[in-house]
C-alpha cells in the first residue's frame, strides 16, 4: 500500500506508520494466540455447541440430508465385532418394527442362493484397520464442515 503525503511533516508520516504497524501486529498476535487450551472445558464446550447450533441452521435441507444419510451409513454399515453388529441390529429392529421379522424373511429369501455366513473369524483389528484407512480417503476428499 503507498500513500502519498506529500505536504506532511516526516514525524507526522512516521508516526501514522508506526501505528499502523502496532495495530498490525496487535491483531496478528491476537488470531494466532487464541487456542482450544485458553478455554476452560465449559468455555469450549459452549464454543462448540454455539458451532454445531449456527453449523445446523446454516445447511441447507439437502445437505442436512446427505449429513444425516452419511451418518447413519456409517453406523449401520461399518460395524466392527459382534457388539456393534448386535447394536445395529437392534437399531434396524427398532425402527422397522413390527414389519422386521417380515422383512428378514423377504431378505433371506431373495437371497436364499447367495448363502455365506458372517465372517466371524475375521480379525476385528484388520477390519478397523481397513476401515480406518477407507474413512480416511473418504476423509481427504473434500469435507462439508470445512468453509
Amino acid at each position: 500500500m503507498i500513500i502519498i503525503c506529500s505536504g506532511l511533516p516526516k514525524v507526522l508520516i512516521n508516526l501514522c506508520i508506526n501505528y499502523v504497524i502496532k495495530n498490525i501486529n496487535i491483531i496478528y498476535m491476537k488470531k494466532n494466540s487464541l487456542k482450544h487450551s485458553n478455554l476452560s472445558k465449559k468455555e469450549l464446550e459452549f464454543l462448540k455447541d454455539t458451532y454445531v447450533q449456527k453449523k445446523v441452521s446454516s445447511m441447507s435441507e439437502k445437505e442436512l440430508k446427505n449429513f444425516v444419510f452419511e451418518i447413519i451409513n456409517h453406523q449401520i454399515k461399518d460395524t466392527i465385532g459382534n457388539e456393534e453388529e448386535v447394536e445395529a441390529w437392534r437399531e434396524m429392529e427398532k425402527f422397522f418394527g413390527e414389519s422386521f421379522e417380515e422383512l428378514i424373511l423377504q431378505i433371506k429369501e431373495k437371497f436364499k442362493e447367495f448363502i455365506e455366513p458372517i465372517e466371524s473369524d475375521e480379525n476385528d483389528h484388520e477390519k478397523r484397520s481397513k476401515l480406518l484407512e477407507t474413512n480416511k480417503i473418504e476423509h481427504d476428499k473434500e469435507d462439508m464442515w470445512e468453509d
